[in-house]
């Protein structure tokens, strides 16, 4: 290999230094993607130059950008097919583990999204990853850019510090097919814990945690004066508690995610001790 670097007139660190630019490249346009599609739903007329300026993209220029938008079909709305991707060459994917699965424990599956919200005529990022089981956000990040250090990654590793005192192996971390969840240090990280990963075709498959960026952001921070970045992360702060500990949901049966996780860890314990005593009782009348 090293023969090969010399006869094209590169060094090895320099090949490797230009893939890994590639791939921080291709991660963001996979999401700059995705996100795109949620502005189109808040904004169907704004257009992409408009979005340049609101999402100011860290490795594309103006220009490049709208060459991406246009190569995309985003130049004006039209329904998406989201069987197609931006660049395969590079990107990761994942099968969805969740097909068909039955989700009856916490920890079992954890489900993670990033959206945006428009503070001052600029679009911060929040990251979510909420227990499927629960309904419980066991790890959140706001941030300014948006690369895995300020997404994907400290929300990860925030849940696997809240979730401390349990065991993760086999726990299924599923996604859509944003960059940031494909980024070799994320994939560290679920690898160093034994996380499954695991991806959606479409958004559609990963309703739950859709469904609460909606939640957090109309029920929540759509309420609060919010007029600068600090202000942003004071009040998803606020609403991550006050979404896990004071609201109650229908399919928990009228409980709070930590009131049902609470019934749930308490109700397991019993029936293990219940176990326990069977077994004991068990052994005493054979040796009677």
């Amino acid at each position: 290999m090293n023969t090969l670097y010399k006869s094209i007139g590169i060094s090895k660190q320099s090949f490797h230094q230009k893939m890994d630019r590639l791939s921080v490249s291709l991660s963001e346009q996979k999401q700059l993607l995705l996100l795109v599609y949620q502005i189109r739903k808040d904004h169907p007329t704004m257009n992409c130059r408009d979005m340049y300026y609101k999402l100011l993209p860290q490795t594309m220029g103006r220009d490049a950008f709208e060459r991406f938008c246009k190569q995309e079909g985003l130049m004006s709305v039209r329904v998406k097919n989201w069987r197609r991707t931006t660049d395969s060459s590079g990107v990761v994917r994942f099968d969805n583990l969740m097909n068909d699965l039955t989700i009856n424990r916490l920890n079992q599956v954890w489900q993670s999204d990033i959206t945006y919200y428009e503070v001052k005529d600029k679009f911060y990022y929040i990251t979510f990853i909420e227990d499927s089981f629960s309904r419980k956000i066991v790890g959140h990040y706001v941030s300014q850019r948006l690369n895995t250090e300020q997404t994907t990654l400290p929300a990860l590793g925030t849940a696997i510090k809240n979730r401390k005192n349990t065991k993760l192996d086999g726990l299924i971390f599923h996604s859509d097919g944003g960059g940031q969840y494909y980024d070799k240090e994320f994939l560290k990280l679920t690898k160093k814990h034994k996380i499954n990963n695991s991806m959606c075709e479409y958004p559609w498959e990963n309703g739950k945690v859709e469904r609460l960026n909606g939640v957090i952001k109309n029920n929540y921070l759509k309420h609060r004066e919010i007029n600068s970045y600090s202000d942003l992360v004071k009040e998803v702060d606020r609403s991550v508690q006050l979404y896990n500990e004071e609201k109650p949901h229908i399919n928990l049966k009228r409980k709070t995610p930590c009131e049902f996780e609470k019934h749930y860890i308490c109700k397991k314990k019993k029936n293990l001790r219940k176990g326990k005593v069977a077994l004991l009782h068990l052994s005493f009348l054979k040796k009677i």
